[in-house]
């Protein structure tokens, strides 16, 4: 991940997750060889790898390609195949994690408590009517969660965050959940829009979305004029967007801390994807790449890493040079203006690294002015429920390993060609599906090094790639 000056230049996921270069087992910054691995070198504990095996697969001639053995270890019959680099690190620095979350509300929690019997549309976000998996023991979301993560200078820092950044994710959501859990039974709407039909007196409701603790009415007596601010709209996917983003910048900071005292080589990139309430929310950090093949149409689910909106840049300068806004503004951005009076109290917010939204409590800076009003690029969010998918279409995730020598359509190509040759009834296909993407992205050793097709330079890079079928997503309406 990167540090947090390293976010100057970070996409709207906060940023790669990079550090402090150093040797393949070597810490960054504070750290160095004389400390402790924060976790030892492996593969992803679902391939179900012996240490031999674990070894055999750093063979850097060879290049053997690792697939999913069993396919029960992995949700929906996700396929996963990977290969080590042709020399440039000791060790394959792709990490991957997948895992189904169960997510309960935390103590202490925001919560809200539908009126059943109001006939105005409530002010909180909605799930269009999902079913929620529920918890036997007590009232909680279970999401499926899938990630990839590319380390550089190390595999120190991808090694961590793929035994860490879920459960970051988990307590982020945990903040929201009770809010995800009663946004599936109300009707479509989102927080901040006013009830249907609803005088203005009920933007109470408004308020008290963004705003959990309570708070008068605008125009209300003692309410202060609020200038040109007005209450922006927010979707319940923002808040799992905030999440997303809150657990990624959580996740970095713990890597920087935990420097000065493990040994966590390099930085990493992370390519998350979340499948919650009906919806895929895929989460970018870096060169890696996540599209959608739906009836042989390509559908980008992420950007690579590159700088964010003015928005960002702007709260980025504000944040690092506080003096710029002579005392009067905040680089923070909140859906309306924040009074004294929600001192103490948790409202909806955003960050420079922030297109989501997540809650903070309001401190004495929150009362400033915000310097800014205004979107910025979202995380991809797909919703499953509204497309019938076919046993083919699928959702590619993979590091730069693949996209570097194969572009989007020639990744679809690939898919469109095999997964139709292959029985349907057979449990591998998916997994089969990613090994034949290794297989064209590494492609063969010859006198002049690794060839693809058309005799072009193949991927000397680690290759991890998931084959994510979208048929299962149909059962979640």
């Amino acid at each position: 991940m990167l540090t947090r000056v390293k976010s100057a230049v970070a996409n709207f996921m906060g940023g790669i997750m990079a550090g402090s270069s150093g040797s393949e087992h070597g810490g960054g910054g504070c750290g160095g060889s004389d400390l402790p691995l924060r976790f030892p070198y492996g593969r992803p504990e679902f391939l179900g790898l012996s240490p031999d095996e674990v070894e055999c697969s750093a063979d850097h001639i060879a290049r053997p390609i690792l697939i999913l053995k069993e396919t029960r270890r992995l949700p929906w019959a996700t396929g996963y195949a990977e290969v080590i680099n042709a020399g440039k690190s000791t060790h394959n620095e792709d990490q991957a994690s997948c895992e189904v979350l169960t997510v309960k509300k935390k103590a202490g929690a925001i919560t809200s408590t539908p009126n059943r019997n109001s006939k105005r549309r409530s002010s909180l976000p909605n799930g269009e009517g999902l079913q929620l998996k529920e918890n036997s023991e007590s009232e909680g979301v279970s999401c499926h969660y899938w990630s990839l993560f590319d380390g550089h200078a190390g595999s120190g820092a991808a090694v961590v965050a793929s035994r860490l950044l879920q459960q970051h994710l988990t307590e982020q959501l945990q903040d929201i959940v009770e809010i995800l859990r009663n946004s599936a039974v109300l009707p479509p709407t989102c927080l901040g829009e006013e009830p249907e039909g609803a005088p203005p007196s009920s933007r109470t409701l408004t308020r008290a979305a963004s705003l959990r603790g309570g708070a008068g009415a605008p125009g209300s007596p003692g309410t202060p004029a609020t200038r040109f601010f007005t209450e922006k709209k927010i979707p319940h996917e923002c808040l799992v967007i905030g999440a997303l983003e809150s657990a990624f910048k959580e996740m970095d900071l713990q890597i920087e801390r935990e420097r000065n005292s493990y040994n966590i080589s390099g930085g990493c990139t992370a390519l998350i994807v979340v499948c919650l309430l009906g919806k895929l929310y895929v989460a970018n950090a870096g060169d890696s790449r996540a599209i959608i093949i739906r009836n042989g149409e390509i559908i980008p689910m992420s950007s690579e890493f590159t700088p964010e909106t003015e928005r960002q840049r702007l709260q980025y300068l504000a944040f690092m040079q506080p003096h710029l806004l002579g005392n009067e503004f905040t680089h923070l951005e909140f859906p309306r203006r924040v009074q004294r009076k929600e001192l103490g109290k948790k409202m909806l917010y955003r960050d420079f690294n922030m297109t989501g939204w997540a809650y903070k409590t309001i401190e004495d800076d929150d009362l400033k002015f915000p310097l800014i009003y205004g979107e910025g690029k979202k995380v991809r969010v797909y919703d499953l429920t509204k497309y019938d998918h076919g046993a083919d279409d699928v959702l590619i995730l993979a590091t730069d390993g693949l996209w570097d020598v194969l572009s989007n359509e020639e990744v679809a190509e690939a898919i469109t060609q095999f997964l139709p040759n292959c029985d349907p009834d057979d449990p591998h296909r998916y997994t089969l599906a990613a090994q034949d993407l290794v297989m064209r992205a590494r492609g063969v050793l010859k006198d002049r090094g690794w060839r693809i097709s058309n005799d072009r330079l193949g991927s000397g890079d680690d290759i991890s790639v998931y084959v994510i079928p979208l048929i299962h997503g149909n059962k979640l309406s």
